[in-house]
């Protein structure tokens, strides 16, 4: 968005200063312009805010077609940073020994504190974020996909500019075969923040829950899945503003277009659970 250029060139110095083979970089300016930026980074300006993955589709296309002028890409904050220079290898290692791994989840750590927290582990036990793990979704703004992944099941979904549009990538990925893990020796740094200080953050969430399952999760799981969730929010007993944005977001989820439908087959349901989390929470 163009209104952290400290954090966005600490970044970029992090990745640039990489072990190992060059790392391409690409950085989309979402509706606003690319200043600033060193020399042999590319930059994509789009004329409007395209939401975060809308953004993250150009940044794909700026390597080719899915992506393909690449074997792997990663999605990294623009206020986060690289504390290890040796990541990228871990990266390139992690994909080289698995055939079957496509995306990578980072673990999150605040600088000054070191703290993981629980939200950014992408499990439901996620007590302890420093066990690495096979998982069901991933962190999208410290993550790594195999461009394989998007060629096959394509691209993240842009119609929900933000809110659990990688876990909609992840479901369509494993459904296509794909494995996806949780690392904890790779760490993005990243301040310590909440969700809800988006201003769209309720509404967005509820209408994108409802179109993750929707476009994914066969019918019976639907009404089951997001009761779950409905009962998980009232629990949590929201300030009244936001319930109400919540409850809008809820029926615009079912009123609006949801993009293409296409269930995950029921062995991804039984291997999404035996990966700890069901499709039902």
């Amino acid at each position: 968005m163009g209104d952290r250029p400290d954090d966005l060139r600490a970044l970029l110095d992090s990745v640039t200063g990489q072990d190992g083979d060059r790392v391409e970089v690409v950085v989309v300016g979402n509706g606003t312009p690319v200043t600033g930026v060193p020399e042999g980074v590319r930059t994509v300006e789009l004329p409007e805010n395209l939401g975060i993955p809308g953004g993250r589709n150009a940044g794909i296309e700026a390597f080719g077609p899915a992506g393909s002028g690449v074997d792997a890409l990663l999605f990294l904050d623009d206020d986060g940073r690289l504390p290890d220079p040796g990541t990228a290898e871990l990266v390139r290692r992690a994909f080289a020994d698995d055939p079957e791994l496509g995306i990578l989840s980072f673990r999150i750590a605040d600088p000054d504190t070191g703290r993981t927290q629980r939200r950014h582990v992408p499990r439901l036990r996620a007590s302890d974020p420093m066990r690495s793990s096979r998982v069901t979704t991933f962190l999208g703004g410290a993550s790594a996909v195999r461009t394989r992944v998007i060629s096959e099941v394509g691209p993240l979904p842009g119609e929900f500019f933000y809110a659990h549009e990688e876990t909609d990538l992840a479901w369509r990925a494993l459904d296509a075969g794909w494995m996806i893990d949780y690392r904890s020796d790779l760490v993005l740094f990243h301040p310590t923040t909440a969700p809800s200080r988006h201003a769209v953050y309720h509404r967005m969430v509820a209408r994108n829950r409802v179109w993750l399952a929707r476009r994914n999760l066969p019918a019976p799981l639907v009404p089951l899945y997001l009761g779950v969730w409905t009962v998980l929010t009232l629990v949590r007993r929201p300030p009244a503003s936001a319930l109400r944005a919540w409850l809008g977001g809820f029926r615009e989820g079912w009123r609006s277009p949801c993009g293409p439908r296409r269930p995950m087959k029921w062995r991804t349901v039984w291997r999404l659970t035996r990966l700890g989390r069901p499709p039902v929470i």
